[in-house]
């Protein structure tokens, strides 16, 4: 493992007659085109065969909101960046060394990413006058001089496609939609990835359209054997696989490492699954994941909105059954009301929301942390509820397996941050051994338990460890009750318009949400002696921690900490913050969570914020890291 995230250029395989080969520790490869033009797929498919090969990875789907762009433009611009290496990492690289434009369009909205010195692949079937002018080219760049920084390669990459398909009799415009994966196999001949996994994909994708499946494998194999054979490209690169920790491991993204956990959870509380969502950008793919698995007791109801979504969730969870809603920002709004009655009900309700930019509709497909202070206060009265952030796509299935287990065993609906960086990025996953996996029972109530000796079931007596209520599944002979969202009698649980009780039972809620038990913080402190304490919480993990490995490489001391638990926050918080100088928190928020801490802990937290629906990049953490502690050494 390597202490930063700079690239190592000095291994030369080649021979005489030969044609170079590179070694390089890790790269970062950009596919950019059309919303149309297959970009996502693309770069999905060099991520498996990537994964496949061994390599640590970390990836970033950029893409418009719209189904379909108008074509050629800058707002239908759909971008895949892929960063992997033969170390950990823990981003998605800032900067692409390769960029692989489809159109001008493409170029335009991507190459001031690209560093100096950086490789450009262009098709030039699309730099026409017309495709040109769209985005305000007056020349083509590929012949003005104005790429001259860059390696440029040009490639007919269009008429290339249609020549390797002349046979198939496909039209000459179904031909040319393979020029994707004449792209993907000229970049997978350059880094030397398999070719194996993307075949057998394409067959299985294309299974009822068999002359499609081939079309797409010629045109993958054309752009591999025009590698091989032009004298363009001097040069091809290999990234050696990386020393994970021992086991098995897949590619997977945040979505479908959340459905996993949320899987798991049923299977490791002996619970039936109900999912009742209504589909939403980006949160859709864990609907669809968990649908699958019906085999696995997992119900899935797509609802006709936000509402009935999360009210089935809950009427499944009075039922007996592992209750679970999905959805991001503007329905966590809508939510919020039934969020209020779980609150009240105090079942266990999972509500799972994949953060986007807003407010309102907002930026259905980037990314934004600008959630929390709604997952905290976003209902009427008095109505805590635990929040949890996973901070990587593997980590996903954990959050999901723990906010679960929260859920269930202090009765309560638990909200769980995600957001679109995580939801759509992958990473090299160890999937767990099923017997590693604790489980935790329901216990459900299975006999009257009135103290007075009554015979009768008091629905709000409570566990003298966790204040739970008992959870009784309804038809149980003897245990028949009632619950609402009006205020509950302490115990037996009849209506009360009682002050005293109010009084009581909202300070009940309160203690039973507090004294749930999560793990201390732990610092990153290599030296013990830093002065500045960078302090996160979800996808801002990955920037923070690559920005601070790049000031220690420099000599430099700084500590880093992450927030899985927002709600109840970890109880050795604020002495962890008493120990450092400067506490500094990036969020992509404008300072939700360093308002949260200066409230509960009155320290002086230094926050930075971006809302742009772009992740943080490592350089920018590391100037803004340089830059405090420059002041620190000052003061």
């Amino acid at each position: 493992m390597t202490s930063s995230d700079t690239a190592a250029d000095t291994t030369d395989h080649s021979g005489a007659g030969e044609r170079k080969v590179v070694a390089r520790e890790r790269i970062v490869i950009r596919f950019a085109g059309d919303s149309g033009d297959g970009m996502q797929l693309t770069g999905d498919r060099f991520t498996s065969e990537t994964a496949a090969f061994g390599n640590d990875l970390s990836t970033l789907p950029n893409f418009p909101a719209e189904i379909r762009a108008p074509a050629g433009t800058l707002p239908g611009v759909s971008s895949f960046q892929l960063h992997f290496a033969s170390y950990d990492i823990l981003t998605p690289g800032d900067r692409p060394d390769v960029l692989v434009a489809m159109n001008p369009a493409a170029l335009k909205a991507n190459i001031a990413d690209l560093p100096r010195g950086g490789l450009l692949i262009v098709n030039t079937d699309e730099f026409t006058r017309r495709n040109l002018a769209k985005v305000g080219y007056e020349a083509d760049p590929i012949e003005d001089g104005s790429l001259a920084d860059f390696q440029v390669h040009p490639v007919a990459m269009a008429t290339l496609t249609r020549g390797a398909l002349a046979g198939s009799g496909l039209s000459k415009k179904d031909a040319e939609r393979a020029k994707n994966m004449f792209a993907l196999g000229l970049l997978g001949w350059m880094y030397h990835r398999p070719s194996e996994g993307t075949e057998r994909f394409l067959r299985e994708k294309f299974a009822r359209r068999p002359d499609l499946a081939e079309a797409n494998i010629l045109a993958f194999r054309a752009g591999h054997a025009y590698g091989e054979t032009t004298e363009s490209f001097a040069v091809t690169y290999e990234v050696a696989p990386a020393k994970l920790n021992p086991g098995t491991y897949r590619q997977i993204t945040g979505n479908t490492a959340l459905a996993y956990g949320i899987v798991a959870a049923g299977q490791l509380s002996g619970l039936p699954v109900f999912l009742g969502s209504y589909p939403i950008t980006p949160a859709s793919d864990i609907l669809h994941e968990l649908s699958k698995h019906k085999a696995l007791g997992v119900t899935t109801f797509q609802a006709e909105d936000e509402i009935a979504g999360i009210g089935a969730a809950l009427g499944a969870a009075f039922g007996g059954a592992l209750g679970v809603t999905t959805t991001s920002g503007p329905g966590v709004s809508l939510k919020s009301e039934t969020i209020g009655l779980a609150v009240s009900l105090e079942l266990p309700l999972l509500v799972v929301d994949v953060q986007r930019g807003g407010p309102s509709t907002g930026l259905p497909t980037k990314t934004e942390q600008a959630d929390l202070l709604q997952a905290m206060f976003g209902r009427n009265g008095e109505a805590p509820l635990p929040i949890i952030a996973p901070r990587s796509p593997g980590d996903c299935f954990d959050a999901a397996v723990e906010s679960a287990r929260i859920a269930v065993t202090y009765r309560t609906p638990v909200i769980l941050l995600s957001d679109g960086s995580l939801a759509n990025g992958s990473e090299p996953w160890r999937v767990p051994e099923v017997t590693t996996l604790d489980r935790f029972d329901p216990g459900f109530a299975t006999k009257p338990n009135a103290p007075d000796g009554s015979g009768e079931f008091w629905p709000y007596l409570r566990d003298e460890d966790t204040l739970a209520r008992p959870w009784a599944v309804p038809g149980t002979p003897g245990l028949e009750h009632r619950i609402g969202g009006l205020e509950k009698a302490d115990g037996h649980g009849a209506i009360s318009y009682d002050p005293d009780n109010h009084e009581h039972m909202v300070r009940l809620r309160q203690a039973k949400i507090d004294g749930i038990a999560v793990p201390d913080l732990t610092v990153d402190d290599p030296t013990g002696d830093a002065e500045l304490l960078v302090l996160g919480w979800g996808s801002t993990y990955g920037p923070i921690g690559a920005g601070a490995r790049r000031v220690r490489a420099m000599g430099h001391r700084v500590a880093t900490a992450h927030l899985r638990h927002l709600n109840p926050m970890p109880a050795n918080l604020g002495e962890v913050l008493a120990r450092y100088r400067t506490v500094l928190v990036p969020e992509m928020n404008l300072g939700q969570l360093a308002l949260l801490l200066r409230a509960r802990h009155l320290v002086d937290v230094r926050s930075y914020t971006k809302v742009s629906g772009l992740p943080f990049k490592a350089e920018e953490l590391q100037d803004l890291y340089l830059g405090y502690l420059t002041e620190v050494t000052v003061g």
